[in-house]
């Protein structure tokens, strides 16, 4: 199980330059640059050395919405309310090429892994894919039928991930160009999605205040959050998969426990709505920007040693309040600003009992898979409970009720 070390994240920087919100951040591969994005229409590209100069960059004609550094660190992608994409030398003489990507707002834009192609989603409703050494026009993906708030590769490049003002998120297969899955079931706006590093589940957070997270190989919800009081602006993933952070409008980010399902650390910094949040490649620091025209950069202290990933559930769980308290099916408890979670005082017996369960859940669940397919392809009721609750969330003690009698039972 992941480990937090005895310190909380901390606070390391804060940076003040920009003259209006801070819409987007990033950190180079090396963390020797930050950059970022706002209202204000310049990016800042801030050096994570002491005493050294930050740069300004202008050319934006309106708001900056969107930044990222190229997986080289050598190019920073922006993309404006003025509806183009710049491609920029983070130098000091901050030289770009720009060229109009889209019809109106560009919200976002992602480089694929590789570096050699870039995302870019827009408010007239389309994604379209670019090359970025002659930003060559690929092609264009339009089932959407509202803005589009957000796009991202999937880690192997094979498939994107959109988000938009339609209250859905829609998973793509880059090679056919066709939407595989749409996931439906935010309440509200979705405003950001992200790939897990494994690259086989999303995460979206959404103007209902709520994150969710899916499984794109099955096309489950895995997990609920409700964890915040407000909207939800920006979401990023710990490299190591275990762990997500969370900006929102509650002037708050949260810092989640994916494989515990659960809320580890409220984090207070920011007056007014926090607006984005970003990790570092190596995880080792997170920055984040609010409308108070401020960049933060925190430290955050997790065990460098844990190198887990979390590993999609096969049952979802939820995680329910505003103010801290979490309520879900893998644990129960209220948990303050900046309360470490109980982990790092379970005894040695107690981890290994939950060790335990933890595999007899997933060798349960497993032969759920294999029974309910089965039965589902023979077109047959599996029972009456299992036909009604199978796709809702149940605890994990539910499924040992609803499994038992199935797994004496062939089918």
């Amino acid at each position: 199980m992941a480990a937090l070390c005895e310190e909380d994240p901390s606070l390391e920087k804060h940076f003040k330059g920009h003259r209006d919100a801070v819409t987007s951040v990033d950190f180079s591969r090396a963390k020797k640059q930050l950059v970022s994005g706002s209202m204000d229409s310049c990016l800042m590209i801030w050096s994570m050395k002491p005493q050294m100069r930050a740069f300004r960059f202008l050319g934006h004609k309106d708001a900056v919405l969107c930044v990222q550094f190229s997986p080289s660190g050598h190019l920073v992608a922006s993309g404006s309310r003025d509806k183009t994409v710049r491609l920029w030398i983070p130098s000091v003489k901050g030289e770009s090429t720009v060229f109009k990507a889209h019809t109106a707002t560009v919200r976002s834009v992602h480089f694929s892994s590789d570096g050699q192609s870039l995302v870019t989603a827009s408010d007239d409703k389309t994604i379209k894919v670019w090359t970025v050494h002659r930003q060559k026009f690929l092609f264009s993906l339009s089932q959407h039928i509202n803005w589009v708030r957000c796009a991202r590769f999937s880690p192997d490049g094979r498939l994107i991930v959109s988000s938009s003002d339609d209250k859905t998120v829609k998973l793509w297969d880059k090679n056919s160009r066709e939407c595989i899955h749409s996931f439906c079931e935010h309440g509200g706006f979705v405003n950001h999605v992200e790939f897990h590093p494994s690259g086989h589940c999303i995460a979206a957070g959404s103007t209902d205040n709520t994150v969710k997270l899916w499984d794109v190989r099955m096309n489950r919800l895995l997990q609920h959050y409700q964890v915040h009081s407000s909207v939800v602006n920006s979401l990023s993933f710990h490299p190591s998969g275990n762990y997500l952070v969370t900006a929102s409008s509650d002037s708050t980010l949260k810092i989640l426990d994916l494989l515990e399902g659960r809320l580890l650390y409220t984090l207070h910094g920011h007056q007014g709505p926090a607006t984005c949040v970003a990790f570092s490649r190596d995880g080792e620091l997170f920055a984040s920007g609010g409308s108070d025209e401020q960049v933060m950069v925190w430290k955050t202290n997790f065990d460098a040693d844990d190198g887990d990933v979390v590993k999609p559930q096969k049952y979802s769980s939820s995680v329910d309040g505003t103010h801290g308290t979490v309520q879900s099916e893998m644990d129960c408890g209220i948990h303050h600003k900046k309360t470490k979670t109980q982990d790092s005082v379970r005894t040695h017996e107690q981890q290994e009992e939950e060790t335990s369960l933890a595999n007899t859940l997933e060798h349960i669940v497993g032969q759920l898979d294999v029974l309910t397919q089965e039965h589902l392809t023979a077109g047959i009721a599996v029972c009456p409970v299992l036909s009604k609750h199978v796709s809702e969330r149940i605890t994990p003690a539910a499924w040992i009720v609803l499994l038992h009698p199935l797994l004496w039972k062939s089918p």
